[in-house]
């Protein structure tokens, strides 16, 4: 099988954890040679993926109807806190959400909580439960990579770092990141990532002033490639993650493999989709709480780590692989199963066999 996968990520939001997931499916996928793997213009496959929603989906999935998978990074609740005028265009956005999805033929939910908003939109596509891959080994800490990391970042050998991952708006919780700084001015607090959407970020305003008045212990460090982040997690001590919705988030987990003990929001979708223990603070005093006892108590420090360990197993990318190939290759197989015979014409549309294949399509 040819794998098309799609995202138009790859050349208007490379700054995201989309565009992350969807880089790391490229390399699972040709980490073995069952499959082969084109990426947007590269050329046409028997089976299309896409990791974005937009109209480049629709425009590249035409010539694949009954073979279009989607992984459901985002929803409408994604857009809340992150856009502006996100409130008012929630029924559009729910109505193109429902049709965006609805347009493939099978939806990968990403988690639990995906899997019930799917479901409350009204999608009719074959929903899976498949979670994001993370390749563990890419983002093993050595010292080496601690030392560059914090070169790069112009960071004290001696320093206690408590970094923070994600885009520079309201739903990400970078307003409290600073305030929880405020509490710690014997720690530094850095914080990587920019605004992929420009003024149309919500808050955009608002937060580049609380930023210019950040304490000197705030490090805003801007975008950084994903070529260097295993460079950023070395250089920490601890992985704080203040965000106030998510799906599945990468970037804890990435931080969890580099070995930083990961603190998150009390979240419901964080209880439905780990199924290991983990830190979490339901305001900012309990964040401070857990980051004075990380910084204070080494025992403690050692059993957040062993916490962060178990984390990830559930994100072993061979399996996730494997889950992608059968679903891939059912896809496959049905396509095949209902092709017309060469030569027929375009009356076979009224044919019974048509009727099987649409329903077909619609599993």
């Amino acid at each position: 099988m040819k794998i098309h996968l799609v995202s138009s990520t790859e050349f208007m939001t490379s700054g995201t954890g989309v565009h992350s997931a969807f880089r790391s499916m490229i390399d699972l996928l040709k980490s073995k040679k069952d499959v082969e793997v084109v990426v947007n213009e590269e050329g046409k496959g028997d089976i299309f993926h896409s990791h974005s929603y937009g109209l480049y989906f629709f425009y590249k999935s035409l010539r694949y109807k009954g073979r279009r998978v989607h992984t459901v990074h985002t929803t409408p609740d994604t857009l809340k806190g992150s856009v502006v005028f996100a409130k008012l265009l929630q029924p559009f956005s729910n109505l193109y959400f429902k049709l965006a999805f609805n347009h493939a033929d099978v939806c990968l939910a990403i988690s639990p909580m995906v899997e019930q908003r799917l479901k409350s939109l009204g999608v009719k596509s074959k929903i899976v439960r498949v979670n994001n891959p993370v390749e563990l080994d890419k983002w093993r800490t050595t010292p080496e990579l601690s030392d560059e990391g914090r070169r790069m970042l112009g960071l004290k050998d001696d320093e206690f770092v408590v970094l923070g991952v994600g885009q520079l708006q309201q739903r990400k919780g970078v307003e409290d990141f600073i305030d929880i700084a405020k509490n710690h001015p014997h720690i530094k607090f850095v914080w990587v990532g920019g605004r992929p959407f420009g003024p149309l970020t919500e808050g955009y305003m608002r937060i580049n002033q609380k930023i210019e008045k950040a304490p000197a212990n705030v490090l805003f460090a801007g975008s950084v490639g994903l070529e260097d982040m295993p460079k950023v997690y070395a250089a920490a001590n601890v992985f704080l993650f203040p965000s106030y919705q998510e799906n599945s988030p990468l970037a804890p987990i990435e931080a969890a493999a580099a070995g930083l003990p990961v603190i998150f929001r009390n979240l419901i979708e964080y209880d439905m989709l780990y199924e290991s223990d983990f830190l979490k603070a339901g305001n900012n005093a309990e964040f401070s709480t857990l980051i004075e006892q990380l910084y204070q108590d080494e025992a403690f420090r050692a059993q957040a780590i062993s916490m962060s360990v178990e984390l990830t197993k559930q994100f072993d990318k061979d399996l996730i692989r494997e889950q992608l190939v059968n679903i891939y290759s059912e896809l496959y197989i049905k396509s095949r199963e209902v092709q017309p015979a060469f030569g027929i014409s375009w009356l076979s549309a009224f044919t019974p066999s048509k009727t099987r294949l649409s329903r077909v399509q619609n599993n």
